[in-house]
């Protein structure tokens, strides 16, 4: 048997306990990557002179997270829920036992977007744009404390890097979480930051199509060395995974907000009510 030259770390799950209350890492990934995704919001909304006020920031950031919580449970339940919740429907608001979709939240966010879009009369994909530039952080940060919690790990491997995830069997596994890290949150936030830089702003939506882009092809690529979920496993003759059959889209829908945008060069705006 092949052996893991690498031993998993097994750091504690709970970052800080207070009596009866505890705070886990996983909660504190969410609460600081939506802290930097607003404040990276905020800045670049006066770099671009949009006029958003703390307030306007302060309202996208609450619509932000109920899209995600929302979208990425619910996401999680249609996706990969399969009959469990079917026979099981109380448990879907069962948060704590874990289970978020990312493709889910995506949705979530931008269905949140058209609320703040269409109250505030901020362009959509104005605001698209902003968090497309900030959300990386909290993908990178969500995927570490997957890590930490030994969970989506990855396939077998005989790479010297494998590790023995509890839970996972004997065999040494990819440290998928650690690929997703680098590559969704880590490279996709410095990809942002750089198409962010460019003054004047970019065309309206070409940012938020760059991150569909960028990511659906990074989570494709993973997904080769990633463990399928086991209540799904792989579909299509064995090789395809749900992950890639939701990412295949966004790439799709990248490529063309970033073909539309270049094409319309819409600018940056805001309080126009236009998307």
């Amino acid at each position: 048997m092949v052996l893991a030259t690498v031993a998993y770390p097994r750091i504690n799950p709970i970052a800080l306990s207070l009596g009866p209350i505890s705070v886990h890492w996983y909660g504190l990934a969410y609460v600081t990557g939506f802290v930097a995704a607003a404040w990276i919001l905020r800045g670049l909304a006066r770099r671009w002179a949009l006029g958003l006020t703390d307030d306007d920031v302060l309202n996208v950031l609450l619509a932000a997270v109920i899209g995600v919580i929302a979208g990425g449970r619910l996401g999680y339940v249609l996706f990969y829920g399969g009959s469990y919740y079917l026979e099981s429907p109380a448990r879907i608001l069962a948060l704590w036992d874990g289970g978020m979709s990312f493709h889910g939240g995506l949705i979530g966010i931008l269905l949140a977007g058209v609320v703040v879009s269409r109250t505030m009369g901020i362009p959509w994909l104005t605001l698209c744009d902003l968090g497309a530039v900030g959300a990386p952080i909290g993908i990178g940060l969500g995927r570490l404390a997957n890590f930490v919690n030994g969970e989506l790990w990855g396939r077998v491997t005989t790479a010297p890097w494998g590790m023995v995830f509890p839970g996972a069997g004997p065999l040494p596994r990819h440290p998928s979480q650690l690929y997703e890290a680098l590559l969704e949150g880590a490279v996709l936030f410095c990809v942002m930051l750089w198409l962010a830089r460019k003054t004047p702003p970019r065309p309206r939506g070409e940012l938020l199509g760059w991150l569909l882009t960028v990511y659906g092809t990074a989570r494709i690529v993973v997904e080769f060395f990633r463990e399928p979920d086991g209540q799904l496993g792989f579909l299509a003759g064995g090789w395809l995974t749900m992950g890639m059959l939701l990412s295949v889209p966004m790439v799709l829908a990248g490529v063309w907000l970033i073909v539309m945008a270049r094409h319309r060069n819409l600018p940056q705006a805001v309080r126009t009510g236009g998307v």
